[in-house]
């Protein structure tokens, strides 16, 4: 028995050895490239001269402004467009839970080069010339942003509805006089806003580096920013990259604070 336990006891600290291997592998996958960018930003005559240049650029602080605008904008909205959707096609419709999934999914198939030229072709002339305004090009970029985060933000709030009984809480609701509007926005949403912060964080990072639609579309995106100036300096956009990296988990930060803060499941029995 004692051998037996001896055994057990090795097979676990090899499984532990294991996984410590594992997990410091992950790490230095992630900090060694941040650490490279790091030192060669640092590599100019005057200390931090590259991080100065940058913080001191106008141009800067107005391109990363208009990326974060436009993900607070499609995150807004991908969450309207997807909740109700996916907490109606898993009460309502199962059937077609396939076909939805599906559609989703799209946007790994069809390369955004391709959505950005149909979208040109589409909207250029009459009768609605969309990319002949400044206000029209920002909507269909957003619009094309909501394209992009449908399958991270649609699979995120599909898990979250998963682990909840929302037919439950839907017949609760219902029989408390509680209208769609009603259960959608006070009994599911707060349920799955666990997972509708998971998905936010990733369409927010896909649009602050989004690159290939915002150029086509001649919107002063930060993507576009970045490689304009990998083409004309030397430091500056490693300094950037991590300037850009560490704003966007401050920004990722907040979001997971102001959901800590105002989480607490929503039953059906304070719905009015």
């Amino acid at each position: 028995m004692s051998e037996q336990a001896a055994a057990r006891s090795a097979q676990r600290r090899r499984g532990s050895a294991i996984w410590w291997v594992v997990l410091l592998v992950g790490v230095a996958y992630f900090t060694v490239p941040l650490v490279a960018t790091l030192q060669f930003s640092l590599r100019t005559k005057v200390p931090f001269a590259a991080y100065t240049n940058v913080l001191q650029d106008p141009v800067f602080w107005s391109r990363l402004g208009y990326s974060a605008m436009c993900a607070v904008c499609t995150i807004v909205l991908s969450v309207a467009l997807v909740v109700p959707t996916a907490y109606w096609v898993r009460l309502k419709v199962p059937r077609l839970r396939p076909v939805v999934e599906f559609i989703t999914l799209l946007p790994f198939v069809i390369p955004p080069v391709v959505l950005v030229f149909g979208l040109i072709r589409v909207y250029s002339g009459n009768p609605i010339p969309l990319v002949a305004t400044e206000l029209g090009s920002t909507a269909l970029l957003v619009a094309a942003y909501v394209v992009l985060s449908l399958p991270y933000m649609y699979r995120a709030v599909d898990t979250g509805l998963r682990s909840i009984d929302s037919q439950s809480l839907t017949e609760a609701a219902q029989s408390l006089g509680a209208g769609w509007p009603t259960i959608i926005l006070r009994v599911i949403l707060p349920n799955v806003r666990g997972a509708v912060l998971s998905g936010a964080f990733l369409t927010f990072a896909i649009v602050m580096g989004e690159f290939t639609i915002a150029n086509f579309l001649f919107r002063p995106a930060f993507g576009p920013y970045l490689s304009l100036l990998g083409n004309s300096k030397t430091y500056e956009p490693a300094a950037v990259s991590l300037i850009s990296f560490g704003l966007t988990w401050v920004a990722m930060a907040m979001i997971a604070i102001v959901g800590r803060q105002s989480r607490g499941r929503v039953s059906a029995v304070g719905v009015r």
